[in-house]
């Protein structure tokens, strides 16, 4: 049995098909990108070496419009070919195909069914067509969005607040966009996202929730980029609100909060949520203690879930505040030390090359254009392909830490520089170095073990 396939693959919203699944064995495979012409190629071998059978994924992609189908299938059915549409269940040979579905449709207002036809033996046909006439109006849609994206034009629903939607890009609002930017200077300052959130309530009266909150610290716009539906970036598609290097402190803290608690990020104390206990695994919870007619407070460590009969008993607060400045001078620098610098220099190098490789290809594409070798619409698929990876690439980047991590090592390494820090601040830089803090206890005596990050 001799067997062929045919795929259509518009390249502006979907990607070439994998026909390895099909399960068939395969003679010939047509495949098309864009245009049709290699489904000309196909009737014309057809003609000369007829296969038995032939397969497709969808009816649909034998043509553009509903008439275009219709006729290739009643050229199919006079070759006396057997057609199935994989996807569909869909199987032929068909009963003069053409005539009999043109006499159902309607082609300026519509597929009909005729209610006299219900015992037809194409009736399955029929319905199947009128099933791809409202899958191509939804196509020709996504087309238009699709259209729109390689001019790296904003995608369709509600603009972030900040910005307005221009004629083919967002534009900053500058009535609402200070409140953005200081909403992040914030975050950025204190690593706390509720505290953030109760900072614009309190300054602007823009109350927004904590799921708000964290969706602006990640929306690729207040970047400069534009993000769609699929999740592909393009990078610097209009004016941002933050810099690339504030964005990745963003990633950074986000990623360092999601090892804590909710509560724990934006606790004032700075050694809320990193201590735990060694004996029971406990997390630890700041208590305060007051006596009565004095101002004074007292406050511990005190194991938050402690399973023991014997419960671990608390720390005062101060004491281990001050052990753990005295590790993190002494065992900080050392840690950095041992990190491999130069390969990580070698990765920073390898994506940096990279960026810059596909920038210097994306400036050859206008030249390519006027020369005649790419026509404008494969021109701007290649460019949005080339956009979107190197915002991949700039997103890797920006991930890794900074190369100057060995001198702040040397900088914090200073009692003093801790000492001189507010809580809200001493607790930022605890959480950029430090990710546990466990209290080593020796019957009546205790001491602390730092693990840092790196």
């Amino acid at each position: 049995m001799k067997i062929f396939a045919y795929t259509y693959t518009d390249p502006l919203i979907e990607n070439s098909p994998d026909l390895s699944h099909w399960e068939w064995d395969i003679d010939r495979v047509y495949e098309d990108l864009g245009k049709r012409s290699q489904l000309q190629k196909l009737i014309i071998d057809s003609q000369r070496e007829e296969p038995d059978l032939l397969l497709v994924r969808r009816l649909e992609e034998l043509g553009d419009t509903l008439q275009d189908i219709t006729s290739l299938l009643s050229k199919i059915e006079e070759m006396g070919i057997i057609l199935i549409a994989v996807e569909q269940g869909y199987k032929s040979p068909f009963t003069d195909v053409d005539s009999w579905v043109k006499s159902q449709i309607d082609f300026q207002t519509g597929l009909q069914i005729d209610p006299s036809n219900k015992n037809h033996p194409q009736l399955e046909l029929l319905k199947l067509l009128h099933e791809i006439q409202k899958q191509q109006r939804s196509r020709r849609i996504r087309q238009g969005h699709a259209r729109k994206r390689l001019n790296a034009a904003p995608p369709p629903g509600k603009i972030p607040y900040g910005y307005r939607r221009g004629k083919e890009k967002y534009i900053i609002d500058r009535t609402t966009s200070p409140v953005v930017k200081d909403f992040f200077e914030n975050f950025l300052l204190y690593g706390s996202l509720r505290g953030a959130v109760r900072y614009l309530a309190k300054k602007y009266g823009k109350k927004i929730s904590v799921t708000t909150g964290r969706r602006w610290l990640t929306n690729p716009v207040y970047r400069g980029d534009t993000a769609y539906r699929d999740g592909e970036i393009i990078s610097d598609t209009h004016t941002p609100i933050i810099s690339r290097e504030e964005a990745a402190q963003v990633d950074r803290l986000l990623r360092r909060n999601s090892r804590l608690a909710p509560r724990s990020a934006s606790a004032p104390r700075s050694l809320a949520g990193l201590v735990i206990c060694g004996e029971c695994q406990s997390h630890t919870i700041v208590t305060r203690v007051t006596q009565r007619y004095q101002t004074k407070e007292y406050l511990y460590l005190r194991p938050a879930s402690c399973k023991r009969t014997k419960k671990c008993r608390a720390l005062p607060y101060q004491e281990v505040l001050e052990n753990t400045i005295n590790a993190v001078c002494r065992d900080l620098p050392s840690s950095v030390g041992e990190m491999d610098f130069p390969q990580l220099d070698a990765v920073k190098n390898n994506l940096t090359a990279t960026i810059e490789s596909q920038q210097k290809i994306l400036t050859q594409i206008p030249e390519l254009t006027e020369n005649g070798v790419l026509d404008s619409e494969t021109a701007k698929i290649r460019t949005y392909k080339l956009r979107t990876e190197i915002s991949a690439l700039q997103a890797k980047l920006a991930t890794l830490p900074p190369v100057n991590l060995l001198s702040v090592a040397q900088a914090v390494s200073i009692p003093q520089f801790w000492w001189d820090l507010s809580e809200s601040e001493r607790r930022f830089y605890f959480r950029e170095f430090i990710r546990e803090i466990k209290i080593v206890r020796v019957q009546e005596e205790w001491d602390l073990e730092i693990i840092f990050i790196f």
